[in-house]
C-alpha cells in the first residue's frame, strides 16, 4: 500500500486505519516482529510517513497475527425489479470456476442471499442473473438481471453488442497516437490457458477494442477503453500484443516492464455502462476510479 496523505502520520496509527480488524497493539507487534516493511526497511512503530512510502506487509515466523480477510462487498449502484447494476470490487470473483478456491465467496454467493429468487434466472445455474462479467482484479459495473425476460433482454443487446462499456486504464509505455484501435483476433492458448492475440487474418475470434489517451506520462498512457467485442481477457490480451500491457497484471505482464507499485490488481476498471430496459429506454451508469488507482495516478509524472 502506499502511504498518500499531505501530513506526516505515525506508521501504527496509519495501519490502524487501514487494518481495522486488528487492535493497535497488535499492529504494534506486527510491526516489531519485522511483519512491516517501510521502502522495504525496517522501521518501529513510531515511525512517521512521508507521502509516496511504499509500506509492506509480510507474514512471518515471528509474525503470528493473521488479518482476517473482510468479505468484499459490491455497491449497489442502480436497483429496479428487472435489474441491478452493482460496482463490484477488485479481488471478487463474479462466479465459481475450475481455478476458484475452494470455499471461495463469489459474487453469486452475494447475489443468492440478498435476492433469492435469482437463483432461477440464467441459463447456467452457477451464473444466476449473469450476462456477462468481469475479471476477479478488475472492478467497475456490472448489470445483473432479476428476472429472466429482463436476462433474455440483456443477453440479446451483448450478443448484438448495443450496450456501452467503457474502461479506465493505466498501461506501461508512452502511446504515441492519441486515439485508436487494436484489432487482433483472440485466441485461447492450449496449455496456459490465456488469450493469445493472432496476426490480422489468422484464425481465433473477432474482438475490437477503441482507445483514447486521457493523459501520458514519462513511462506511462492513462485510457479511455472501449469494447466493442466482449472476449475474455480481450483489454488486457490486446494490450500486451500492443506492446503496452496494464499496470499490475501478472498473467499478461511483460518481463522488460517492473511494477514498482506492488499493485494487488489489474489497473482496469470499468466505469460507464450502457444498456436498454424492458421499456426500451436507455440506461447509463457511471463509476469513479477506485482510490487505490487514483493514489498511483496522482505519483505519477
Amino acid at each position: 500500500m502506499t502511504f498518500a496523505k499531505e501530513v506526516k502520520e505515525r506508521l501504527d496509527k496509519f495501519l490502524v486505519d487501514q487494518l481495522p480488524e486488528l487492535s493497535r497493539n497488535q499492529i504494534q507487534k506486527m510491526i516489531k516482529n519485522d511483519g512491516v516493511l517501510v521502502n522495504g526497511r525496517k522501521v518501529e512503530p513510531h515511525h512517521f510517513l512521508k507521502i509516496n512510502d511504499q509500506i509492506e506487509i509480510i507474514a512471518g515466523k515471528k509474525n503470528k497475527i493473521q488479518s482476517k480477510k473482510q468479505p468484499l462487498i459490491p455497491e449497489i449502484i442502480g436497483e429496479t425489479d428487472d435489474y441491478l447494476v452493482i460496482n463490484k470490487p477488485a479481488g471478487l470473483t463474479v462466479h465459481p470456476a475450475e481455478h476458484t478456491e475452494k470455499n471461495e465467496a463469489t459474487l453469486t454467493d452475494w447475489l443468492v442471499k440478498k435476492y433469492p429468487l435469482i437463483k432461477d434466472v440464467g441459463d447456467n445455474a452457477l451464473r444466476p442473473g449473469i450476462v456477462h462479467r468481469l475479471d476477479k482484479d478488475v472492478s467497475g459495473l456490472m448489470v445483473i438481471a432479476k428476472n429472466q425476460k429482463m436476462f433474455e433482454h440483456l443477453k440479446e443487446q451483448f450478443k448484438s453488442r448495443r450496450t456501452l462499456k467503457e474502461y479506465l486504464a493505466l498501461v506501461y509505455g508512452q502511446i504515441i497516437k492519441n486515439e485508436g484501435q487494436i484489432d487482433f483476433p483472440l485466441l485461447r492458448a492450449k496449455h496456459s490457458g490465456k488469450m493469445a492475440a493472432r496476426p490480422k487474418g489468422d484464425i481465433g475470434r473477432t474482438a475490437l477494442t477503441e482507445f483514447t489517451v486521457s493523459k501520458k506520462f514519462a513511462n506511462y498512457t492513462y485510457l479511455n477503453v472501449v469494447l466493442k467485442t466482449g472476449r475474455t481477457h480481450q483489454i488486457r490480451a490486446h494490450f500486451n500484443a500492443y506492446d503496452h500491457p496494464l499496470v499490475g497484471d501478472k498473467l499478461y505482464g511483460q518481463k522488460k516492464f517492473k511494477d514498482k507499485f506492488n499493485l494487488e490488481r489489474v489497473f482496469l476498471h470499468a466505469s460507464r455502462l450502457g444498456f436498454y430496459d424492458l421499456t426500451k429506454t436507455w440506461q447509463e451508469f457511471a463509476s469513479q476510479l477506485p482510490d487505490e488507482l487514483t493514489n498511483i495516478l496522482n505519483t505519477l509524472k
